[in-house]
């Protein structure tokens, strides 16, 4: 063989080899680099997340006043200090408006591949929302009292809460995504419950279609969320028929697709007796971990342990996932997770303060919150 006819073999190949590092190096950069601002950002607000030290600190506050003032060095004080009172609903909204720009903050900073995703976790509120105006109206209730100002359609929200009659809603639901539906809850098409069910399969749809449209270990971490939040979803509509005794058949409308249980899991669990026997066929699946947990007081009928405890469960399982990706989605998804944790329990505080209920009652409860 000539050398020429060597030498351009070497080079054929060398410009293979260059090449094919140029495309893995490309593909790691493009992979990585976006997250390496947001993660260390992020895991700095994490450091100043609250211990549960910190949490029966603020049990021990006298009264509203008190806790507000051992929140002055805290990430809250810009919010707590527009408060020209201090009420258990006046603290809540505060906490609502940190936890709404913490979201915000999220979809800044994160790679703008990956950002819509938080948008879409907000539109939960709306949906949220939604459901509880409606339901206060339908049951005449006061609308404002049940809604948290947080989601994409805020001022819609607090007009539909202002609004003398069901009709009303419609005009100002109208050019969303929910005004079809809501049109067939006014003509009596579906009832209340079945609204509400519509209104989160249209959401979950939307979180998995993003999720899908995403490659690699983006794909993977946001089909594990979702896929998780639409199990705890399906099992809590499941044991509380099981509960209240109802067949498969007034079940099957009110589950959400797409989540990572069998249709033939699911349909055993419909078609059981009672709710220990879905509690045994549970048993049999990966969720075992969360039964184990809380089986006697599941087995007592409180499906609120359940619900806690699948809460607490998803919160590992991302956690997990932080540690295989630590440049990845599961990052910012872990904080979100953290921080509406402890808002949660700040605003159970704030409240078991307001009723005037013992510091060492105020920790055992809030103790118990995902």
């Amino acid at each position: 063989m000539e050398i020429s006819t060597i030498t351009g073999i070497l080079d054929t190949t060398l410009a293979v080899i260059f090449t094919w590092i140029a495309y893995k190096t490309g593909s790691i950069i493009y992979k990585y680099t976006p997250y390496s601002y947001p993660n260390a950002r992020i895991r700095a607000m994490e450091a100043r997340l609250f211990t549960e030290q910190r949490f029966n600190e603020l049990a021990e506050s006298k009264d509203l006043n008190t806790f507000v003032m051992n929140l002055e060095d805290s990430d809250y004080k810009p919010y707590l200090s527009k408060l020209s009172i201090y009420t258990a609903e006046t603290i809540d909204r505060a906490f609502d408006e940190a936890l709404a720009d913490t979201y915000r903050l999220m979809f800044k900073i994160l790679p703008k591949r990956i950002n819509p995703f938080f948008k879409l976790l907000l539109e939960e509120w709306d949906i949220r929302n939604i459901s509880a105006i409606v339901k206060a109206k339908v049951y005449g209730e006061v609308a404002r009292d049940y809604i948290a100002e947080l989601g994409t359609m805020v001022e819609k929200i607090k007009a539909m809460a202002e609004a003398k009659t069901l009709e009303e809603i419609l005009v100002i639901l109208e050019g969303t995504e929910y005004e079809e539906v809501y049109q067939r809850l006014l003509l009596k098409e579906i009832t209340i419950e079945e609204f509400e069910t519509e209104l989160y399969k249209m959401h979950y749809a939307k979180l998995l279609k993003y999720a899908e449209s995403r490659k690699d270990e983006e794909r993977k971490i946001l089909e594990e969320f979702v896929k998780l939040k639409i199990d705890k979803i399906n099992l809590m509509t499941i044991l509380r028929a099981k509960l209240y005794g109802l067949g498969a058949d007034k079940i099957r409308p009110f589950l959400i697709p797409g989540g990572s249980l069998s249709q033939r899991v699911l349909d055993t669990l419909m078609h059981v007796e009672d709710l220990s026997m879905a509690l045994a066929e549970l048993d049999s699946t990966k969720y075992n971990e969360v039964l184990r947990e809380v089986r006697e007081g599941l087995e007592s009928g409180d499906l609120d342990v359940f619900n806690k405890a699948f809460e607490r469960y998803i919160k590992r399982k991302i956690s997990e996932l932080t540690r295989f990706y630590p440049l990845s989605v599961a990052i910012p998804l872990n904080y979100i997770l953290a921080k509406e944790s402890e808002i949660r329990k700040l605003k159970a505080i704030a409240k078991l303060i307001e009723d005037r209920i013992k510091p060492e009652d105020i920790k055992a409860l809030v103790g118990e919150l995902p």
